[in-house]
């Protein structure tokens, strides 16, 4: 087989290929093994006809979209390989020529990973930045743990306070029609929690049992709805209970309760876990910093396919999480007044970031001949057998089945180029 290659413009190639006429043979072969079977030649049993029968009858033309079913995505794969081009898409063919006797000779039109240049990447500075845990961060802490195990109490005296839970029922009205996924009914509402439209919470501070007011506020000019949108609503609510948290005091028997001894050991074991996470957050800054600052000063056409690919794959990731929610998006549709236009918009200056990140680091990756070895790859599949409690094998089959373990060794690639150029900083 013979293949050239000529570069066209926008990250396009040309492959021209030719497949020599032993192959053209074997394939026209096998497609008469196939297509026989499938016709009814008077004085023959089906699928016994001769080869020179079958074509006096059919001629040879009827086998060469068989064939070339055959011949395509073998030579292609060979072409590409010999070659060495990497493409991003899949090809536009272009058949030149298939004919009986004659070498298979055709054009793929395709888009190629792009050519990146390369700026400043070693050397890169990374801003001084404070990770330690203070005081006050275990304070929080402690705070929030302290408010998770609150009782709540019902409020038989006095009104309602910032924080209070307000059990209401409520139905909202627009220019007096009440609207649709406007009312609840003994529904409890945190208030400061932002829950509500603005301006909702707020005016239910201040009501006691029993008590009924028409709250009116606004729609944000943005709501998902645009039915509501900007306009004033009212709402007829009604009071039936408050309920206020009770802080648990925080002393050893509250420790206790948390399975810890004392208050100070509880306390020491927030300061570790926020120590573990500061230092994880250093090491995440240092990365995302060099990374980013590498990709700042490359160069690179960026491909749309390249873009378009990364944006449907982010967005089955964002259906993923969605599902995790028991939402669909569909739902999300509604909820957010987007579309699916609207949602790849959203994630597009995304996907380009992380498309021209991944170039530039598998650039950098070439020019240092940073590889991933035998030995790393088998040691990243132990690691993962033992993260997920699994037998090595069983791992090493399920990416196998993916795509040949080339997908981990990628990502063990880029892990090393990372490494790298926190190792080249300043």
């Amino acid at each position: 087989m013979k293949a050239s290659v000529e570069k066209k413009e926008k990250n396009q190639v040309v492959l021209q290929v030719e497949v020599e006429v032993e192959k053209v043979t074997k394939a026209l072969d096998q497609a008469f093994k196939k297509v026989v079977k499938q016709v009814n030649v008077p004085g023959f049993r089906k699928g016994k006809v001769p080869r020179n029968i079958f074509e006096k009858r059919f001629g040879v033309e009827v086998l060469y979209n068989d064939a070339l079913d055959i011949l395509l995505p073998e030579a292609y794969s060979q072409a590409i390989k010999e070659t060495k081009i990497e493409p991003v898409d899949r090809p536009e063919i272009d058949v030149e020529q298939i004919e009986q006797g004659q070498p298979f000779i055709f054009k793929a039109t395709v888009t190629v990973k792009p050519e990146v240049q390369l700026g400043e990447y070693k050397g890169l500075e990374i801003l001084a930045k404070d990770f330690s845990v203070k005081e006050e961060d275990i304070e929080d802490e402690l705070k929030q743990l302290q408010n998770r195990h609150a009782e709540l109490i019902v409020v038989e005296e006095g009104s309602v306070e910032n924080g209070d839970i307000a059990v209401i029922d409520f139905e909202g009205f627009v220019d007096g029609v009440a609207f649709p996924g406007g009312k609840g009914n003994n529904y409890s509402l945190e208030i400061g929690s932002g829950t509500f439209i603005p301006g909702f919470e707020d005016q239910i501070i201040g009501m006691k049992k029993g008590d009924e007011k028409d709250v009116v506020v606004t729609f944000p000019e943005n709501y998902h709805s645009e039915d509501l949108a900007g306009k004033e609503a009212i709402f007829k609510v009604v009071l039936h209970d408050i309920k206020r948290k009770q802080l648990p005091e925080l002393n050893d028997d509250f420790a206790k309760d948390v399975d810890f001894e004392t208050l100070d050991e509880l306390k020491a074991d927030i300061k570790k876990k926020l120590e573990e996470k500061a230092a994880h957050e250093e090491e995440h800054y240092r990365k995302d910093t060099v990374v980013e600052k590498a990709a700042e000063n490359a160069t690179v056409d960026i491909p749309e396919v390249m873009v378009n690919s990364e944006v449907d794959r982010m967005i089955k990731d964002f259906e993923q999480q969605l599902a995790y929610q028991g939402m669909n998006l569909d739902l999300y549709y509604q909820f957010s007044g987007t579309d699916e236009n609207g949602l790849k918009e959203q994630f597009k200056k995304d996907a380009e970031n992380h498309v021209k990140t991944n170039l530039v680091l598998d650039a950098i990756a070439k020019a240092e001949n940073i590889e991933v070895s035998d030995e790393e790859l088998e040691h990243e599949l132990q690691h993962l057998a033992e993260q997920y409690q699994r037998d090595v094998e069983e791992i090493r089959q399920i990416f196998s089945a993916r795509d040949g373990l080339e997908g981990l060794k990628a990502d063990l690639q880029i892990r090393k180029t990372i490494d790298f150029l926190l190792e080249q900083s300043k």
